[in-house]
């Protein structure tokens, strides 16, 4: 696929990769959304005192959630650096890593419910970026 090229009235060209903003912003997000999941995750398993007290949750407790979006947060962080190198299996992990950090942030919402509502638009921000543009090469 022909790389797209717009002249401008100076003469200079912009090449225009399509998606390729897309894919480098879905690699921060993720990179971002793992370092908050890892001291959620850290801050939950320390039962700090930041979280909602005497949440009730859906599945198990808030220590159990903490671990979980932990170890999310962990995949989450390699992932980033394959999606940064344009891995298709780190895009397509990426994927699936994200989708379930948003179940796992709808359920961790008793715990912070604003915090969790942010991380899930985020991801789902990440997901349409990876999901739309991930199979695009990066570069021409």
């Amino acid at each position: 696929m022909a790389q797209q090229q717009e002249t401008y009235p100076e003469g200079t060209t912009y090449g225009e990769n399509g998606g390729s903003g897309w894919i480098t912003f879905a690699g921060v997000m993720i990179f971002i959304v793992a370092f908050l999941n890892i001291i959620d995750g850290i801050a939950a398993i320390s039962k700090s005192s930041f979280f909602v007290g005497n949440a009730d949750y859906i599945v198990s407790n808030l220590r159990t959630w903490g671990w979980i979006v932990l170890i999310i947060g962990v995949v989450e962080l390699l992932v980033a650096f394959g999606v940064w190198a344009g891995n298709q299996l780190a895009r397509w992990t990426g994927i699936f890593i994200v989708s379930l950090n948003m179940i796992a942030q709808l359920m961790f919402i008793p715990a912070y419910p604003f915090w969790s509502l942010a991380i899930f638009t985020l991801d789902v921000l990440v997901l349409y970026g990876l999901a739309a543009y991930g199979g695009r090469p990066a570069f021409d």
